[in-house]
């Protein structure tokens, strides 16, 4: 994160993650924009999350498998991501192609658009800790709520496609976040029907 503040938009440009068709995209930043974040609270979300729901997780499955669901769950977020991104760029076409102006900007916008932070993985990992322990009682600070891991899991993810669908331009990857349950959520799946969930990588 330091590295970003010193370079400018550089970092952005080279590994946050850009549509396809962009100018700026690179194949490497499917990979590289999950270790890039949005500025200090972004980041501070990500990790207090991931301590403490991912170190639960990596004491059932050890560090390998751990990583494995890991990156599966993100790399899944940024194709879910992508995905609605190329739906939206057919539909934008189609109304340039009508003579929109208005068309013209948004795809101009969602081009140069970067995707940066782990979020799409972070919530995999809110799936994986709800899935195996859906029954475990959590608080939230604000408010303070409190409700088993499985509807905190719900709600989040009925909140996400909810603002998603809105076509609210917020700057968040709302199918981001939805990719990286639905990958966990079908990751978690396999592993339950290979019927080694609960071995150690």
């Amino acid at each position: 994160m330091i590295l970003t503040y010193l370079s400018g938009d550089m970092m952005y440009e080279k590994f946050a993650l850009y549509y396809p068709s962009s100018p700026f995209f690179k194949p490497w930043q499917v990979l590289t924009h999950m270790f890039m974040h949005g500025g200090f609270w972004h980041l501070l979300f990500n990790m207090y999350t991931l301590y403490i729901f991912g170190t639960v997780l990596e004491r059932v499955w050890g560090s390998k498998k751990f990583l494995i669901f890991y990156f599966v769950t993100g790399l899944g977020a940024a194709a879910i991501h992508t995905g609605v991104e190329w739906i939206q760029m057919k539909v934008l076409l189609n109304q340039v192609a009508d003579g929109s102006l208005a068309a013209m900007e948004s795809i101009a916008r969602l081009k140069y658009t970067p995707t940066v932070g782990a979020s799409g993985a972070i919530y995999g990992v809110l799936m994986g800790y709800a899935m195996l322990y859906p029954d475990s009682l959590l608080t939230l600070i604000f408010p303070p709520v409190t409700l088993k891991a499985k509807w905190f899991v719900l709600i989040f993810g009925g909140i996400e496609l909810a603002i998603g669908l809105s076509s609210a331009n917020d700057g968040v990857a709302h199918f981001a976040h939805l990719g990286g349950m639905l990958f966990g959520y079908l990751l978690i799946l396999f592993w339950k029907k290979r019927g080694d969930l609960y071995s150690r990588g």
